[in-house]
């Protein structure tokens, strides 16, 4: 769970899904995190974009059990270029939509410009948002605008739960090898990629710094109740509830519409 170190109008295009590589198109880099402009496949292009990192990533981040929604925010994102060499501006909330760390560790700004802004000031696209469930086995990226990276590799399966220094997280992501991610990959996307989507947010890795389901050494607890732990494994949230939690104007909606925590 650590953060940077060394928180309507009709589209008239389809979101690109044809892209030859995931790379750094709507990454974007937080002052302690990393994090991606994204958006739902019909989301209007005049609607105001949205930017998803972790709860934790969040200016006094979330208690267990907290739920924040609709709140004022003035806060900044770098977005990068294609390369992720490169800042091509500079993009500012007006909201924070959604930010929890109960059953995920997930935020949503509502930042100033518009998603057809974007693409007319930056040549920028925003990722496309993944409405179901992943599988295991697929080929993931996870793309950290804080540390300009990509890392590549697939997930391994999915815990019941995970347990982390009183948060519990619910159908974790955990995955394969190769993805080594660091301090400042958290609220990175997880992307699909052969499709380019968003299918989680990455969040967490087992660091063994200290006791097991502690911070920074996560746990993981099966559908019988046995805990253990798994050296070196990284894990991300699903992200495919959101589609629920959010309105189409980019705010947060209420617990019986929201699968997550509301």
């Amino acid at each position: 769970m650590a953060t940077g170190s060394a928180g309507a109008a009709p589209r008239t295009d389809q979101p690109s899904t044809d892209r030859a590589a995931v790379d750094f198109r709507g990454i974007v880099k937080l002052s302690n995190c990393s994090g991606s402009v994204f958006r739902f496949a019909d989301s209007a292009d005049d609607a105001k974009a949205l930017v998803l990192t972790n709860g934790h990533c969040v200016d006094g981040m979330p208690e267990p059990g907290e739920v924040m929604t609709n709140e004022p925010s003035t806060r900044t994102f770098q977005l990068l270029n294609a390369a992720g060499d490169d800042t091509v501006g500079t993009l500012t909330a007006d909201l924070l939509a959604y930010a929890t760390m109960t059953d995920t560790d997930a935020a949503v700004y509502r930042v100033e410009e518009t998603y057809a802004e974007l693409r007319s000031e930056y040549d920028t696209e925003a990722l496309t948002l993944a409405e179901s469930h992943p599988t295991a086995g697929t080929d993931i990226k996870v793309v950290s605008g804080y540390w300009e990276e990509i890392y590549s590799c697939g997930i391994d399966g999915f815990v019941p739960q995970l347990k982390e220094d009183g948060y519990v997280a619910k159908d974790s992501i955990r995955y394969t090898p190769g993805c080594d991610t660091i301090g400042g990959t958290s609220g990175s996307p997880v992307i699909d990629a052969a499709s380019n989507e968003i299918v989680g947010v990455n969040n967490t890795a087992y660091e063994n710094t200290g006791a097991d389901c502690s911070l920074d050494n996560p746990c993981e607890v099966d559908e019988a109740g046995n805990v253990t732990v798994v050296p070196d494994a990284r894990y991300g949230q699903q992200t495919y509830h959101l589609r629920d939690c959010l309105t189409p104007a980019g705010e947060a909606r209420g617990r019986a519409a929201c699968e997550l925590a509301a």
